[in-house]
């Protein structure tokens, strides 16, 4: 899709630039782009090309938030009319974590002050980005993780609570017992063009494939540092994203799959089970299809769903394992958005955990996508830093608190950046602010969970018991005061990006795959991988 090689493989500043300024006046007029374009969208993606190459949020009509990347039609606010935020068009707070980058990997080869969390990070994933000048700003962009390191160093946490570990990039040789060879190859070869796209919707530079090896080396090593006791917990402050990268295709703005590889890593330092809990709110399938049929990883996975008609169209309930290894993949489907904390808190007491105990792992890997949270320009959910605080403190009372977080998905940066900050706080041993301790789920919330007991106390019989406690929740929704989301219609921005950025219309894209993807499983089976 528009792949330009560069000779010595690597850009500098000027030669960005003045591509950039070349894409401007020339309109992208792919096949792919062509196809997935919606004709049903108004606002056509090439409507305000002129004018995006030197946006300024706070002065300029029809620019984008640097929060959220939804588009703003009215220049004289000066804050979103999306997420609220005040406009500006860079994040500030960054330079003092950058400063003291130097100094915590010092700390760290003194071996003086190590914390019991480790902390994964390294400035070349931030080189990750789209270089192809397009009509809407990428919503997997550097800026979310300055968002988040900001954060942190706000919040007094970094250096001064955790220790920063020293960056690495995976070897081939770790990323073949996740990915396929041509896989791995694949996202190699990038580090030769300009840029270059897999699917529609994710892209890479000459750096993308440093930035994805790097990704996946820290959370290779903090799984192995926490196994090996040298931290009790860990954060990876990684990029690009990771869950939705199969075994054979890098999709859904991930190369790599930096939790798979985590999982592996920690077995080969001695965790006989490893249990990966999935929050983000798109659903991993690649994390799933790697570990199907695998008995000694454990996949829940909390997400939009909607029938099959949410990004990436898999994650039903039904879908649970195979070859043996029924009940090792537990999905649970939110049919609709709008689903926050209660919600969540009520599918962690009565799925999560029970079937987390049953199976006691012996370390816990977190996919923290943030884009469940409120006011996320793609996940249309409510839950807030509050939620996932309480989320990840329930987590920490298994596998002796080996625990490790892996940033995925979020892209409203004060979202994702109180959110994480939030979970670096439980795992530094501080209480979550807010604990609800008898959660009511929305009805379409509940309905949900229901959904996923029927299917699974078939393999875990433990939840039988919740069943029958949650089943009675069904009388609270016969009185016409009882919460429901369905019946309270939430109102939605419009978006105006590219409509496969569009939570609910990927859909057309997974159908486009699911063949291959089947052809996939098939050829895991026969290459005898689980």
């Amino acid at each position: 899709m528009g792949a330009q090689t560069n000779n010595n493989g690597s850009l500098n500043e000027e030669e960005e630039e003045e591509h950039q300024q070349h894409q401007q006046h020339h309109k992208d007029t792919t096949l792919q782009d062509f196809y997935f374009r919606d004709p049903n969208d108004t606002h056509s993606d090439t409507d305000d090309d002129d004018d995006d190459h030197d946006w300024q949020p706070s002065n300029i009509p029809n620019s984008f938030c640097i929060n959220c990347t939804m588009r703003t039609f009215d220049a004289t606010h000066s804050s979103c009319n999306n997420c609220g935020e005040v406009m500006a068009s860079q994040v500030n707070g960054y330079e003092p974590f950058q400063s003291q980058i130097l100094d915590a990997i010092t700390l760290y080869n003194a071996s003086s002050s190590s914390s019991s969390t480790g902390f994964g990070f390294d400035e070349r994933m931030l080189l990750h980005k789209e270089i192809e000048m397009k009509s809407h700003p990428h919503p997997e962009r550097p800026d979310r993780l300055r968002a988040i390191a900001a954060s942190l160093t706000e919040a007094g946490i970094f250096p001064e609570k955790c220790t920063l570990i020293p960056a690495r990039e995976i070897t081939r040789e770790e990323l073949l017992t996740v990915h396929s060879l041509d896989n791995v190859d694949s996202v190699e070869q990038t580090k030769n063009m300009f840029y270059s796209y897999f699917t529609p919707d994710t892209y890479a530079n000459a750096y993308s494939a440093c930035a994805a090896k790097l990704a996946a080396g820290i959370c290779a090593d903090l799984a192995t540092s926490i196994m090996s006791g040298q931290f009790k917990n860990g954060f990876a402050l990684v990029r690009p994203p990771g869950h939705h990268a199969s075994m054979t295709q890098a999709m859904g703005f991930c190369l790599h799959n930096n939790t798979a590889v985590a999982a592996i890593a920690a077995q080969k330092a001695g965790a006989q089970k490893v249990l990966i809990v999935d929050w983000d709110v798109h659903h991993g399938n690649g994390t799933q299809e790697i570990f199907d049929g695998n008995k000694s990883v454990l996949y829940i996975s909390l997400h939009r769903h909607e029938g099959g008609n949410f990004y990436p169209g898999t994650g039903a309930a039904v879908e649970v394992g195979t070859n043996g290894a029924e009940g090792f993949s537990v999905n649970i489907p939110w049919s609709c958005g709008g689903v926050g904390d209660r919600d969540y808190i009520f599918a962690f007491k009565n799925v999560v955990l029970p079937i987390a105990k049953e199976f006691a792992p012996d370390m816990t890997i977190i996919s923290a996508g943030f884009d469940a949270a409120r006011g996320d320009p793609l996940g249309g959910c409510d839950v807030t830093p509050a939620g996932y605080a309480q989320m990840a403190n329930m987590l920490t009372s298994l596998s002796d608190g080996k625990l490790l977080v892996v940033l995925e998905g979020g892209y409203n940066l004060r979202s994702i950046s109180s959110s994480a900050t939030a979970v670096v706080k439980v795992l530094l041993g501080e209480k979550p602010e807010m604990e609800l301790e008898d959660p009511m789920p929305s009805k379409e919330g509940l309905d949900s969970v229901l959904q996923v007991l029927r299917v699974q106390v078939t393999y875990w019989p433990v939840l039988s018991h919740h069943y029958a406690l949650v089943k009675p929740f069904l009388d609270h929704f016969s009185s016409s005061s009882a919460i429901s989301i369905g019946k309270q219609t939430k109102k939605r921005p419009h978006y105006t990006g590219p409509f496969w950025w569009k939570c609910g219309s990927k859909r057309i894209f997974f159908e486009l795959i699911s063949r291959r993807l089947q052809k996939k499983r098939m050829m895991k089976h026969v290459k005898g991988m689980r």
